[in-house]
């Protein structure tokens, strides 16, 4: 029981974060501010990124729940507290405030929190780490979407 209401909790979190981050770009993806960029070849679809992110958020509150009802330390609240913040600013700074070099900084800031999710607790989750890489994987292909617009714009 304590994993599903641990569930609920993380699921709640991570979409209210994404709502919010959403809300922040104030349409960012739509303007021509962004449109009109240089973007990198690789950059897919937009609906990738709805599709992309909520799979990924699904797949990290599950890996939170487990991570949380093993172990609950001052460190763990404190990293995954960076990594919402970084989630949720990303979007501010980079759409909103088309700063794109403090994006990619901010970008590069998350990859390196999420990694530090998956090589910290690998031993203690074990097979259930897994549940985080596709969040790491995301995080490396949209830095390096920052980073195409950073160099090529």
């Amino acid at each position: 029981m304590k994993f599903l209401k641990l569930c609920v909790v993380f699921l709640f979190l991570n979409f209210s974060a994404l709502a919010f981050g959403n809300w922040l770009m104030d349409n960012g993806p739509m303007k021509s501010w962004y449109i009109h960029l240089n973007q990198a070849p690789w950059t897919p679809p937009g609906w990738v990124f709805g599709v992309a992110w909520t799979t990924i958020m699904i797949c990290f509150s599950v890996y939170l729940a487990q991570l949380f009802k093993k172990s609950i330390t001052i460190n763990l609240i404190l990293l995954y507290s960076v990594q919402l913040v970084l989630n949720i600013s990303w979007n501010y700074i980079f759409f909103n405030q088309h700063a794109v070099g403090y994006g990619l900084a901010c970008i590069i800031a998350l990859t390196v929190i999420v990694f530090i999710f998956l090589i910290s607790y690998r031993k203690l989750l074990q097979y259930k780490s897994l549940l985080i890489v596709p969040y790491f994987l995301w995080l490396l292909i949209a830095t390096s979407l920052n980073a195409y617009i950073y160099f090529y714009n």
